[in-house]
């Protein structure tokens, strides 16, 4: 009988809910037999607030009770650098598959152009046999990741389709019964289901939930933070109707998962109440990219407040999603609004620059997500009509064009990153502050938490 997979994908910040991924374990040991395979697609251990504290060790946990068959890499599992990756490949239950990721530079005994990790036990392609069927296994990375993420700065990422058609010719050749990719491309998933010759793609990095065929191949994603994974027989592919979605809502609890994230957190001191919110503050993924929303003004207000600065900025999707902010806030919670172990820059643009910044704000260059609103801001009011943002001003006056310069606190990615607000580089930088959630943190103790929405991004139809 061919073998049935159970696909799991973006965990990221599931792990901050001890019940959560308690059950997502759970479901996962409820659902297995002698003839599944357990996959993940990448973002399986960061980021989060737990990840950040145990540089994303805290998917150990997890991974010794699922003991999946195969893993690849997403671009957050390379948040705190290669060298905590290649450790939590070693230490790990599940064989990590990586066609696409090599170094990028001379490293120590690490030279360019070699495998990632090749001596934690990272491998290419490699083949399972379940029940007399074998299946051929490959992986690849977001080639962007190097400039989305500064802890794979030292790493290259090569084209995911060249590896992919290599790899799968391999398999092949070895005669496998079916060729399964587990691919942390996103939007790439669709040209490498036409440009190749493999059975399945299940994807990650969109968070949202996938299940089609393209070109004759299945094309799946379980959506982001461990809510549910998607069962997939291998027998009825490419067809739709070979997926089943499972919600980790029902399942059973895994109580050693469950009890490890407790101690971890409890270990951590993330406890600590900073605020208390009266009207819940949500942060889901609609709300961040509509525009104005009070999390993201919460988020600028404390960037600009920690550094006297005339301008705070948020780009939207660095805002987690996760339930609202209620009643006492803890450390913990703000920890998860921006889990990111980076700082609050201070960078100064000139007006031309800063209006630019604003254009890119509108969906100008930001290729993650089209016809969105990508930025939260404190200082300036943005006018913007059905063609742009029609004018900036700040504290009520124009921005000018000329002669003036600005000062922005905004995270330290947005300087590193030219997939987001192009405007902004490494020689705009003119001071370094602390880690964000702790900017978070003393603005939440000193001016409290209660942000309002005030008409800081105005439509022409407004």
């Amino acid at each position: 009988m061919p073998p049935r997979v159970l696909h799991y994908s973006d965990i990221e910040n599931a792990y901050d809910d001890p019940d959560r991924i308690g059950r997502l374990a759970g479901l996962v040991g409820s659902r297995r037999d002698d003839d599944t395979l357990v996959l993940g697609t990448g973002d399986n251990t960061a980021p989060g607030v737990l990840s950040m504290v145990t540089e994303g060790r805290q998917a150990l946990d997890f991974f010794s009770a699922v003991a999946p068959d195969a893993d690849t890499f997403g671009n957050h599992d390379f948040d705190y650098g290669p060298d905590a990756t290649a450790d939590i490949v070693r230490e790990s239950p599940q064989t990590w598959v990586s066609a696409n990721v090599q170094w990028g530079e001379d490293t120590g005994e690490n030279a360019a152009g070699e495998r990632f990790a090749s001596e934690a036990g990272v491998v290419p392609s490699t083949v399972v046999e379940v029940d007399g069927t074998t299946v051929g296994l490959t992986g690849v990375t977001d080639p962007k990741t190097g400039s989305m993420c500064p802890g794979a700065s030292e790493l290259a990422f090569t084209d995911p389709v060249a590896a992919v058609r290599r790899e799968a010719d391999r398999l092949r050749d070895r005669g496998v019964d079916a060729v399964v990719v587990l691919s942390h491309l996103g939007g790439g998933d669709d040209e490498l289901a036409r440009e190749t010759d493999v059975d399945a793609i299940l994807g990650g990095h969109v968070h949202s939930r996938r299940v089609e065929t393209v070109d004759g191949t299945l094309c799946t994603r379980p959506g982001a933070n461990g809510h549910s994974v998607l069962e997939v027989d291998l027998e009825l592919v490419p067809s739709p109707d070979a997926v089943t979605v499972h919600d980790v809502a029902d399942a059973p609890v895994d109580e050693s998962v469950a009890e490890a994230m407790e101690r971890r957190r409890a270990a951590a001191g993330l406890d600590e109440v900073v605020g208390h919110v009266e009207d819940p503050i949500t942060r889901d993924r609609a709300i961040k990219h509509t525009g104005e929303c009070r999390i993201g003004n919460f988020v600028a207000d404390a960037y600009r407040w920690a550094a006297d600065a005339d301008v705070g900025l948020q780009n939207s999707g660095g805002i987690r999603e996760g339930p609202p902010l209620a009643g006492d806030v803890t450390v913990a919670d703000l920890v998860s609004v921006v889990p990111f172990d980076e700082p609050v820059i201070v960078a100064e643009l000139t007006g031309r620059e800063l209006r630019q910044l604003c254009r890119e704000a509108d969906g100008e260059h930001v290729q993650a997500v089209a016809d969105r609103w990508h930025a939260h801001v404190s200082g300036l009011t943005v006018h913007r009509n059905g063609s742009g943002v029609e004018a900036v001003r700040l504290d009520g006056e124009p921005v000018s064009a000329d002669g003036e310069t600005y000062t922005v606190a905004t995270t330290d990615y947005l300087l590193h990153t030219d997939h987001e607000f192009p405007v902004l580089s490494d020689h705009h930088r003119v001071e370094r502050l602390s880690t964000q959630y702790q900017v978070l943190a003393a603005y939440a103790r000193d001016r409290g938490i209660d942000p309002t929405v005030e008409g800081r991004i105005q439509h022409a139809s407004d």
